[in-house]
């Protein structure tokens, strides 16, 4: 793992952002997301985290990473796979990951965009949730969330970590999990300055708006 990065981006017209988050190298849905993106044309691909994990497709899954130039940050299952690898320091897939930033800042068309895993300011644990079991928003969470948010100076947070899928304005920050391609079956396009947002469902399965452990757990 590296220290966090800034990136800024000086894109000129209005930019579309692919978004694609907690893939847990599971190839398939990677791959039709990114194809997705390139039907859609967009100037942007961001991963909020969470390449490895549960499966065992990892080195095809980077490999589209960086065939896509997708601008991705370490998740907490990325860090556990470093720490566990430790002798295969020498292959790709280490050294992407370990290589890999813990947070991404944009500015895009007047818009400044912060993008962490799990919650700012470079958490990989705890992570952002506003949906319950079912999908549906949680107004103390999101009081809960604006509260915690007021500080960061950002217009745009981007997330992964919960399995929670929702693109919703949080006080003065737009917050949004594009969930995972493996679990929730989604993916998302942003697009600046306009603030809006499309989920794609991925695999030909119904999005799962919440799944397992994006559970409700209140934040104390």
């Amino acid at each position: 793992m590296v220290a966090a990065r800034s990136i800024y981006s000086g894109l000129t017209m209005s930019a579309k952002i692919g978004l694609l988050s907690d893939v847990h190298a599971s190839h398939a849905p990677v791959a039709e997301a990114l194809s997705i993106f390139k039907s859609e044309q967009v100037d942007l691909i961001i991963c909020p985290g969470d390449i490895a994990g549960y499966f065992d497709e990892i080195k095809p899954v980077i490999d589209l990473l960086i065939e896509n130039n997708c601008q991705t940050i370490i998740g907490n299952h990325d860090q556990a796979y470093i720490e566990t690898h430790t002798e295969e320091t020498h292959t790709e897939e280490y050294n992407f990951l370990n290589n890999l930033p813990e947070t991404l800042e944009y500015e895009i068309e007047g818009k400044r965009v912060y993008v962490v895993h799990a919650q700012p300011p470079a958490e990989q644990h705890g992570g952002i949730k506003l949906l319950d079991v079912d999908g549906e928003l949680i107004m103390q969470q999101k009081q809960y969330w604006q509260q915690k948010l007021t500080d960061l100076q950002y217009d745009v947070l981007i997330v992964g970590h919960t399995h929670q899928v929702f693109a919703e304005q949080v006080g003065d920050v737009f917050v949004i999990n594009p969930g995972s391609t493996q679990f929730n079956h989604t993916c998302m396009i942003l697009t600046l300055p306009e603030m809006s947002v499309r989920t794609f469902a991925l695999q030909g399965k119904e999005p799962v708006k919440s799944w397992n452990w994006g559970k409700f757990i209140h934040n104390q």
